[in-house]
């Protein structure tokens, strides 16, 4: 029977370095986002830095992995069975948990996932040796540590009201100290602003960082803590005289400086305390074969009050393989880069495409705030109002194209890292266990606040954005309690046979996830190309617009035949499908629509004139898309209200238009994507004769109603299907004669 334990330890192993992968994803964003954000340095420098920092993290890490071995539950009234299992339980569930999270590039905390995990499997365990030995479910305190878990619920509301709050204000004060144009005003006050900002860092590096590693005493450690105020002293006016001399001597710009030493320091606290959240359970369990191994006791009857030990040390060895797995993870994980650019996208400074839709909260909440700004300025005096407003102008930074520019300067990157480090150490050293993840994301979104990135544009756009990833954050306490709960209730029903199919289960789950966020990149990145930003010539232009009507004519040409063949089949599946391919094409027309602002700032003059073209292009995409939407959501909605049937005669005749559209579609693809748009004249003579075809149908079910029995529904879709078809035509001729009468003036100048 000891081998089962012996497999699972080895499973548990191979989900421990799965648990760093997907974790390190997601916490990534703690350390990274404001070094990123600001572009303060290459992004090879950035993760150099950061690596450094995880891997020494991780190396001097003590591996008192005291949550996962009884922080949540109390091992003395499980067996060596049960603890093995909710050990698996946590394990399985938190991967699929934060792969999740990762595949929607949202950031979530991984101390919060594991306690919930923790909390859920013991939990059910418990529920289970209550119910077969008849105890009552008054003594469920006793096999259970809930004020842990209250805890983390508590410093939840506590790290997202104070981190934003405080970052709001330090970051204000802040941009009217040194306003945008800060180079200047560095010289002279920077020393002051350095020697606060590495003093916290290093504080916070002191506090948090160096917390149970295994090079420091707890004496030398509780030495540090009695003695923080000299050591805040000292190190302020050390780091203030460094400043200047960096400053004023070697012209070192002091903001980047703090940014590196801040990234690393993050890295390093994340790796040397949060390494429990990704192998501190998977240790924990070789701690608990190490205490089992060996006794002559089944596993069922041993109990594990020897988990307990705060003696129990995690192994060197662990820890530097779990610090390099952190720093190959950091390189390579494109996971990581979707939730940094979440944190990124919503604090940067400035407008663009924004990723999250608004709601009725962030609406009423940009309101709220228009109307308290309206009533402050009442009180406040003009000047006054002018001269804040002054120090908040930002510089016009010409020859620089946008995807070049910083999401948010260096001033605000520092006020992210320095806040958080002060906010993290504070709440160390009471004792409060305030989440890295909640303390990081919610001191970037409350700086991007106050620094005015939220302006009536994004405003509403942010705060959802805000929303989404704070209720995400209470979503990970729920699903991670139950999933654990179920997971490990059939764990202890199905012993082997459902250890071996959710394996399988989990294994199958994340080659899916990996699947899907490989093609959703690609999609990206294909989109990205439409969206160039480089554009200034009208050869430039004609090739753009080219790329982007190839793309549309070949993605309407498919939905279109795929709607007609369904409707035929009735298959509400794949009608589903198709509209939400016709979602995904509406976002891509809308998001080069809200580029065409940045496209008109891009030309030089002699193309200005191609400004109105190029709308007119889009407008003509649009209409195809909208005639195009109405036909699939009709389509949909006929076969979705169970309406009869479209006679034979009815789907043969638009079998028949989609035949013509698709061999028109066919060719005008072809053309674009050639460049051999002297073929467009033989297409466009073609319009006339589609449109006939199309009117000739018309009058043939008018001619069917009257003379066959028809479902009155079935009339009202079938001539919807041909007038929008009709203007689907319309809108692709129109498209097409604007492109060769601007082709044509173009060849004409040159």
């Amino acid at each position: 029977m000891e081998q089962i334990y012996i497999v699972m330890l080895v499973v548990l192993g191979i989900l421990a370095i799965t648990d760093l992968v997907v974790g390190v994803s997601n916490d990534a964003v703690n350390f990274l986002n404001s070094a990123i954000g600001s572009k303060a340095v290459s992004f090879k420098t950035i993760m150099i830095v950061a690596s450094l920092g995880v891997l020494v993290g991780a190396l001097f890490s003590s591996g008192m992995m005291e949550i996962a071995r009884s922080g949540i539950f109390v091992p003395s009234m499980f067996s060596f069975n049960d603890v093995m299992i909710i050990f698996l339980a946590v394990m399985i569930s938190d991967i699929l948990l934060l792969d999740v999270f990762n595949s929607m590039g949202l950031p979530t905390s991984t101390t919060v996932s594991i306690i919930f995990e923790l909390l859920g499997a013991a939990v059910c365990l418990a529920l289970y040796k209550i119910y077969t030995t008849d105890d009552t479910f008054d003594n469920l305190s006793a096999y259970i540590n809930t004020k842990k878990a209250t805890e983390i619920v508590t410093s939840i509301l506590l790290s997202v009201v104070l981190s934003f709050t405080l970052g709001s204000l330090v970051q204000y004060i802040s941009r009217l100290i040194f306003t945008f144009q800060y180079e200047k005003r560095v010289k002279y006050i920077g020393a002051i602003f350095g020697g606060l900002a590495i003093t916290a860092i290093t504080f916070f590096i002191l506090i948090k960082g160096l917390k149970g590693v295994s090079f420091i005493s707890k004496e030398n450690y509780q030495m540090i803590v009695d003695n923080q105020w000299v050591i805040i002293g000292i190190n302020f006016l050390f780091f203030t005289l460094l400043s200047q001399l960096l400053i004023g001597v070697f012209k070192v710009n002091i903001l980047r400086v703090i940014i590196i030493i801040g990234t690393f320091a993050l890295a390093l606290a994340f790796a040397g305390n949060d390494l429990v959240n990704f192998i501190g359970v998977p240790i924990a369990a070789f701690n608990s074969y190490q205490i089992f191994n060996g006794s002559g006791v089944s596993g069922d009857s041993f109990m594990m009050g020897g988990l307990a030990d705060e003696a129990i040390v995690a192994p060197f060895y662990f820890l530097l393989f779990a610090g390099l797995v952190m720093v190959v993870t950091l390189w390579t994980s494109k996971k990581a880069r979707s939730v940094i650019d979440t944190g990124v996208n919503l604090s940067r400074q400035g407008d663009g495409v924004e990723r999250f839709s608004p709601n009725i909260l962030s609406r009423f909440i940009v309101r709220s705030g228009i109307y308290l700004g309206q009533g402050i300025n009442y009180f406040l005096p003009q000047s006054v109002q002018l001269k804040i407003d002054k120090q908040f102008e930002k510089p016009v930074v010409k020859g620089k194209k946008k995807k070049d520019e910083p999401a948010f300067d260096m001033v605000r990157a520092s006020v992210n890292l320095m806040v958080a480090s002060i906010l993290i150490s504070i709440g160390t050293s009471l004792k409060l266990p305030l989440s890295t993840t909640y303390v990081t994301f919610m001191v970037a979104m409350g700086s991007s606040f106050a620094d005015r990135a939220w302006d009536r544009e994004s405003a509403v756009y942010r705060v959802a954005g805000v929303f989404n990833v704070i209720g995400g954050w209470f979503v990970t306490a729920l699903v991670a309690f139950v999933s654990a709960f179920v997971v490990a209730y059939f764990l202890k029903i199905g012993e082997v046979f459902a250890f071996i199919a959710l394996l399988i289960t989990l294994a199958l789950l994340l080659y899916r996830s990996a699947r899907r966020h490989t093609k959703k990149k690609k999609e990206e990145e294909e989109l990205l190309k439409l969206k160039r930003e480089d554009i200034v010539t009208i050869n430039e232009i004609i090739s753009e617009c080219s790329d982007q009507i190839s793309r549309v004519i070949g993605t309407t040409n498919k939905i279109y035949s795929d709607v007609i063949d369904n409707l035929g089949l009735q298959d509400l599946g794949k009608l589903k499908e198709n509209k939400k391919a016709l979602k995904k094409l509406e976002k891509e027309v809308d998001e080069l629509k809200s580029n065409v602002y940045y496209f008109i700032k891009n030309l030089d003059e002699t193309s200005v004139e191609a400004s109105k073209f190029y709308i007119m292009i889009l407008g003509y995409l649009q209409d195809m898309i909208q005639s195009l939407g109405f036909i699939t959501q009709n389509s949909h909605s006929h076969v979705n209200n169970n309406h009869k049937q479209l006679k034979f005669n009815q789907i043969r005749d638009l079998k028949s238009v989609d035949i013509e559209l698709q061999k028109l579609f066919d060719d005008i693809q072809v053309i674009f994507d050639q460049n051999t748009f002297d073929k467009l004249d033989g297409v466009i003579k073609q319009k006339a004769e589609i449109h006939m075809h199309v009117s000739n149908l018309i009058q043939k079910q008018i001619e069917r109603i009257r003379t066959v029995e028809t479902s009155p529904k079935n009339s009202k879709l079938y001539f919807a299907l041909l007038l929008e078809s009709n203007d689907l035509i319309k809108a692709t001729m129109n498209l097409l004669e604007l492109f060769q009468e601007f082709n044509l003036h173009a060849k004409s100048k040159l």
